[in-house]
């Protein structure tokens, strides 16, 4: 489908194709032997993402961009004069939105040896991005997810029900249901006001910051929308939330946050909610998503992780 599709971005039929990642998306890297031209293809799963959501996307990515608020992948116009490009199969399989982007140099920190380095720098990047988006003017037709509690562990949850978790034990549903419970009534309390509230990343786990040359850049904003934006350092310890690093890796984030932008004592105290909260939606993902090769290596143990978790946040010693 891709290889078909190299025309639209002015790619040579010798352009070289490879699969960068498979995951909620699919993901190319595209090398065109004649220019040197590279790029990335994300090619979007079916059914996820609207057309409406994707351009909103890519506005939100273009403001932050042109107002040099963070440096991230820039867009890239297809022949045809659009950056969201609608690939079909010649073998009649669905047909699949896709978005090129020009591949940046870098790769992502590792969590052994320099993630702590790279989080105070993250935190500032992170406060810069909430400010933006409390600014920012919406387009008319800007259209993206809303990642509360229903949109995350409710009955019609987005990555599915977290009961499916690989593993789940009944003992370990009654805890995690005990820590949903907890979390519901403080977040209720927390509220979803304007200040607390609003378009975030959603997604600033690891694998989505490219280091280069002494400097952080922040890609692959497909799951953003709108959510509490403490939310955000929360999906930036995603799959790693139990390892002990973890703790010194928040204070390093508070550290530069506080470089860019104002926090509450009450927005700190609800940052082990919903890093919890963001374990159990992970469960849920890696459940409904046998096919992914993360979700297959993650399986039972991630599960178990989970409720361990859950115990600490009910416990009062998750973070605090």
């Amino acid at each position: 489908m891709v290889s078909m599709a190299l025309p639209r971005w002015g790619l040579a039929p010798e352009t070289a194709v490879s699969v960068l990642n498979l995951s909620e998306n699919a993901t190319f890297a595209l090398a065109d032997p004649h220019t040197g031209r590279e790029l990335v293809v994300r090619v979007h799963r079916v059914g996820y993402s609207s057309a409406e959501e994707i351009r909103s996307e890519l506005a939100w990515l273009e403001a932050l961009g042109h107002e040099g608020v963070v440096d991230t992948a820039t867009p890239v116009i297809g022949v045809d004069g659009q950056r969201l490009q609608t690939l079909t199969s010649s073998a009649g399989a669905p047909s699949r939105h896709a978005v090129a982007f020009a591949r940046l140099p870098g790769s992502a920190p590792d969590p052994a040896t320099d993630a702590i380095r790279w989080f105070d720098r993250l935190g500032e990047l992170t406060a810069r991005m909430h400010a933006h988006a409390r600014g920012w003017q919406l387009p008319p037709d800007f259209r993206r997810k809303r990642w509360d509690l229903d949109a995350m562990v409710g009955p019609n949850a987005f990555w599915g029900p977290w009961q499916a978790a690989i593993g789940l034990t009944p003992a370990g549903s009654a805890v995690i249901d005990s820590a949903l419970a907890s979390i519901r009534t403080r977040l209720a309390y927390y509220g979803a006001g304007a200040q607390r509230f609003g378009l975030v990343h959603a997604d600033l786990h690891l694998a989505n910051l490219l280091v280069h040359d002494n400097q952080l850049r922040i890609i692959d904003f497909d799951d953003c929308g709108f959510s509490w934006f403490m939310y955000d350092f929360a999906t930036a310890v995603s799959f790693i939330e139990h390892q002990p690093v973890v703790p010194e890796l928040l204070a390093v984030w508070l550290a530069g946050y506080r470089r860019a932008a104002s926090l509450t004592d009450a927005d700190i105290a609800e940052i082990p909610s919903l890093v919890v909260l963001r374990r159990i939606l992970l469960t849920a993902w890696i459940a409904s998503h046998s096919e992914v090769p993360m979700a297959q290596q993650m399986g039972a143990g991630y599960t178990e992780g989970t409720v361990e978790l859950a115990q600490r946040l009910l416990a009062g010693t998750f973070l605090r």
